[in-house]
Formats: structure tokens, C-alpha cells, sequence
């Protein structure tokens, strides 16, 4: 065995980050689906699912006898192993039963988000060529260019009003009736079969779908619970983030339930519905993405005097590193809840890294430790020397739940995967002494300033220190003299008199004269992707659009 560093993880004669947590073991059998694995866990929970507006509930019985129609109902359709499934809606309670109740067959989901366009959509489809499609009343003309048979999710009196478009083949409630044919051909499913196809962010020009195997999910899932030390009490999450979306797919509608947790639904994020749902429901766990934390922690006082929040104990954070005075300003108004982060893409089902105590995430500005099971490397982007302790550079990660490829794409594929599985993140990172993994920015992000690299990220952690900014993205913007400079889009908190000028002056006095801010621009808000990252291509669009 190589000798590896029991404080920061890093062994020498490879150059490879080691994860320091306790590894998770892996189901040995080859023919085994993310579904049957989740549903033959044991746990002691009765509750799987509450949708928070209406206090509907789905038991574990519920929902295996649900999924158990259903596939038999999607088997009676036709529908088989390697099959493409979409499922446009909005969360609901009924998300997760699709999702078994498709991957238990072998055949392969595909979400889409319901602000998409058609045009949007459309693309998606042509590349997936999905067979069938779930969709609400709501969402039912988003797909109207398609020639896709639909199942309508939602109620009877709803779907009744639209049965006369001819492409509806039945509703999800009509099948989660169907008597389970108990004599129909299972074919069989691997642990390499994909389960999934979900379609990357597209932050970094045009969205590719992931292919993500059985396997890559039940490693997902047993790292959550290992995260989560869920197997002992019960627990309860509420569910803010889409579920289209990997963050809410991986945890919510698939990797919570093996453990027993109850997961409540939120069917379209409100800040107000989330902090009633906290008490009405005994919530323990609250997931968030960074801006919803900053509102958290602005308007604490008078939250805590309207929502009874005394069952709460974690708030989860991911989607962008945290700053300190974000996490040291949560921790103050909010004493006895611990916050955790979580680092992961779409291409690594969602795991990479994590800070799972409270001294863990008092290394402020870190994205956690190695997950369990993955190992890292940092790499040097331009000479692909791979990098020691303390050192910037990309990272790049292996481990079971890194993705099988980009669908019908093999370029993008050899550009992220190399020949021996390791996944380049497009991450700026170094990991320190003590094993933690701090992102400096997305390799694509840098903005190239007379050939000096300046990471947005850090000009926008600075910006967010002004006591009248309320939030910010920093772009590069083009100019001949230079190549880039850094412009600032900034959102002034209420009443807030600042100035361009202002806004130069209070950095150019903290950062080298490279980083400086040469351009500013006051926006309402600033446009981010569901999971809380900001869209700097629709920023730069804006700002370019007037040269």
C-alpha cells in the first residue's frame, strides 16, 4: 500500500489525494437496480414523503406499492430496458415514484426543468429521443411540438379538462391503480446499466446529457446515508431544491428514502412556505443554496420572532462555497444549527466532497473533505503536472459515482473523462494540509488580464463584505489593451446610495492592481441557475451586447 499522509491525505509516490472518511461498502452483486437496492435497505421509518402545501403523505408501503404498478403498468405500455423516459414537472410527491418506478426497469429517466422553453425542451428531446413522457395539465403545452405519448401527473378533475389532445396515453394515478402483473419477463438490469440522463447545467456553453449508471447511484446513496449517519434516528428533510435538478434527484427523490428519513416536498420554493413547513412538519434537515442562506441571515430577527424553528438542527449548503462571514453570521443568529456543505457535479452523481461537522465548516471558504471512497488529484492546466499540498490547479476525481460519459458525444466525453476514469472537474482548487478542498473558481471563469489570472469568485466574496451591497457577479469584459478586465454587476441593498465609484474604490484599496474593478453596472438581481450558480454567459452577453 502507498504511503499515504494521515493528515492531509496526499501520498507522494502517486500524487493522488486519498479521502480521509470511513469507506462505504458496495452491494457485491452485478445484477442489481438503484430501485430493488433502495427498496430492501431496512429501516424503521413509516413516513417516506409529505407534500408541505396540502400535508398529503405517502408511507413506504405507499410508495413500493405505487412503484410496484407503475413499472408494471410502464412494462404493459411497452416500455423496456434502454428505453428513454422524460419527466417534465414541477416536485411534487409523485417525482420519486416515476423515477423508481422507470430505473426499476431497466430503462432510463431524463428530467427536464419546467422554466425550460419549448425550444429548450425540444433539444433535449431530439437528443435523448424519449419514448414516453410525464408531465402535468400546467406543463402539457411545453411538449406540444412533440409527437411524445404522454402520462399526465396530477388530478383526475385536472387531467380530465385536457384529454383531448390526442398525444395523453393515460395518468400517473390511473397507473399507481393498476393490479401488478406478477407474471411479467423482468429482464435484467446490471449495475452498469444507465439509470439516469440528466442534463448538465450547461454554465459552460451547451447543456450535454450524463450518463449515469445503477451503480453510480447506489454509491450515491450509500454515501448519503454514511454522510448523514441516517441509519440510527429518524430523520426529516425538507425538500427546496428542484428535483430535476442532480441535488434534489440523487438526495431527494431517490438516496433519503433507503435510510427510513421523511422527505417533505416543497412544490415550488417560497421562503415563506419553506420557513412555515420547518414547524408544521418537525423538520431536522434544511437543504439551501447560497442565496437563500444570505436571506436567512439578513433577516434573522424577525424570522425567528414568526417561525417556529426549534426542531431544526442542519442546514445543508451547496452550490457555491460559503464565505466566513456568511457561515460566522449564520452561526450567531442561529445558535444550535449546524451548518454543512457539499461540493459535486452533475458528472459525479452529485458527490465530492463535503463538511459534515461544525469545526469542519469553521475552515471558512472550504467546499469539504474528499467523500468517501473518491480520490483526488490536482493538476497544473497548462503544463498537466499533477500538483502537492497547498497548490492550485484543476481538480480532478475518481470514484464510484463518477459518471459513464456524455451521451452520444464523444468528444466532450474524451475532454472530461480521461482513459482511465478520471473526472476533470473545471475547477480551480487546491486542497490544504488538514485534507480540505478549497475552490478558487471554474478554470473557464478566469478572466485573463494582461495575462494575470483573476478569479470572479474571490472579487465577489470581496464585493459581498460592503455592508450596502446585497449581491454581485464579476465578469470579464473584453477589451483590446488588456484582453479582459473585471466588471462588476452589483445589487444594491435597499436605499443604498453607492456609486460606481464606490464600488472601484472599495476594492481597488483591498486587491493588487490586476484584480481591480474597472467597470460596474447596478442590475436588480443577478441571474443564477436552480442550484444558486450564477449565469456569467447571460452577464457577459448584456454587458457585450452594447459594444
Amino acid at each position: 500500500m502507498p504511503e499515504i499522509d494521515t493528515r492531509s491525505g496526499y501520498c507522494k509516490t502517486n500524487s493522488t489525494f486519498y479521502s480521509k472518511r470511513k469507506p462505504t461498502p458496495f452491494p457485491a452483486n452485478e445484477t442489481l437496480d438503484v430501485t430493488t437496492f433502495i427498496s430492501a435497505r431496512a429501516h424503521n421509518g413509516t413516513t417516506a414523503y409529505i407534500d408541505a402545501s396540502t400535508g398529503n403523505r405517502l408511507t413506504f408501503a405507499d410508495v413500493w406499492r405505487a412503484v410496484e404498478s407503475v413499472s408494471s403498468a410502464l412494462s404493459d405500455f411497452g416500455i423496456r430496458k434502454g428505453d428513454v423516459v422524460m419527466l417534465l414537472s414541477p416536485n411534487s410527491i409523485f417525482f420519486p415514484i416515476v423515477c423508481l418506478s422507470v430505473m426499476s426497469l431497466g430503462a432510463i429517466i431524463t428530467t427536464t426543468n419546467p422554466l425550460n422553453t419549448n425550444r429548450e425542451i425540444n433539444k433535449q428531446i431530439s437528443d435523448s429521443k424519449p419514448v414516453l413522457a410525464f408531465t402535468t395539465s400546467e406543463l402539457v403545452s411545453k411538449l406540444s411540438d412533440s409527437n411524445i405519448p404522454i402520462v399526465l401527473i396530477g388530478s383526475d378533475t385536472e387531467t380530465g379538462k385536457i384529454s383531448k389532445i390526442g398525444k395523453i396515453v393515460n395518468t400517473l394515478d390511473e397507473m399507481m391503480k393498476t393490479e401488478p402483473n406478477r407474471n411479467r419477463i423482468k429482464e435484467r438490469v446490471t449495475q452498469d446499466d444507465t439509470a439516469t440522463l440528466l442534463y448538465s447545467s450547461g454554465t459552460t456553453g451547451a447543456s450535454k446529457g450524463v450518463i449515469s449508471s445503477h451503480r453510480n447511484l447506489i454509491a450515491m446513496v450509500q454515501t448519503v446515508i454514511g454522510r448523514f449517519q441516517l441509519d440510527d434516528n429518524q430523520q426529516t428533510f425538507l425538500c427546496t431544491v428542484p428535483m430535476f435538478h442532480i441535488y434534489g434527484l440523487v438526495a431527494f427523490a431517490t438516496g433519503l428514502i433507503a435510510s427510513g428519513a421523511t422527505v417533505v416536498v416543497l412544490s415550488k420554493f417560497e421562503i415563506h412556505e419553506m420557513l412555515s413547513a420547518i414547524g408544521r412538519y418537525g423538520v431536522t434537515y434544511l437543504p439551501l443554496v447560497p442565496p437563500i442562506l444570505v436571506a436567512l441571515v439578513n433577516n434573522a430577527s424577525q424570522i425567528r420572532s414568526k417561525y417556529d424553528l426549534k426542531t431544526l438542527k442542519y442546514v445543508l449548503s451547496g452550490g457555491a462555497p460559503l464565505s466566513k462571514e456568511l457561515t460566522e453570521g449564520f452561526m450567531e443568529k442561529y445558535p444550535g444549527v449546524t451548518i454543512m456543505q457539499g461540493y459535486g457535479l452533475t458528472e459525479s452523481t452529485g458527490i465530492g466532497a463535503s463538511t459534515d461537522t461544525v469545526e469542519e465548516s469553521r475552515r471558512y471558504g472550504t467546499a469539504g473533505k474528499l467523500s468517501a471512497n473518491m480520490i483526488g488529484k490536482i493538476v497544473d492546466p497548462d503544463t498537466g503536472k499533477v500538483l502537492p499540498v497547498n497548490r492550485t490547479g484543476e481538480l480532478w476525481l475518481k470514484g464510484p459515482t463518477v459518471m459513464k460519459g456524455y451521451f452520444s458525444n464523444p468528444e466532450a466525453t474524451a475532454s472530461t473523462l480521461d482513459s482511465t476514469g478520471w473526472l476533470r472537474t473545471g475547477d480551480l482548487c487546491y486542497i490544504d494540509e488538514d485534507g480540505f478542498i478549497f475552490v478558487v473558481d471554474r478554470l473557464k471563469e478566469l478572466i485573463k488580464y494582461k495575462g494575470y489570472q483573476v478569479p470572479p469568485a474571490e472579487l465577489e466574496a470581496l464585493l459581498l463584505t460592503h455592508p450596502e451591497i446585497d449581491d454581485c457577479a464579476v465578469i470579464p469584459f473584453p477589451d483590446k489593451d488588456v484582453g479582459q478586465f473585471p466588471m462588476a454587476y452589483v445589487v444594491r441593498k435597499n436605499g443604498s446610495g453607492l456609486t460606481e465609484k464606490g464600488v472601484m474604490d472599495f476594492v481597488s484599496k483591498q486587491v493588487a492592481p490586476y484584480k481591480r474593478i474597472r467597470r460596474v453596472a447596478f442590475i436588480g438581481s443577478v441571474p443564477k441557475n436552480p442550484s444558486g450558480k450564477i449565469l456569467r454567459k447571460d452577464l457577459i452577453q448584456l454587458a457585450t451586447s452594447k459594444l
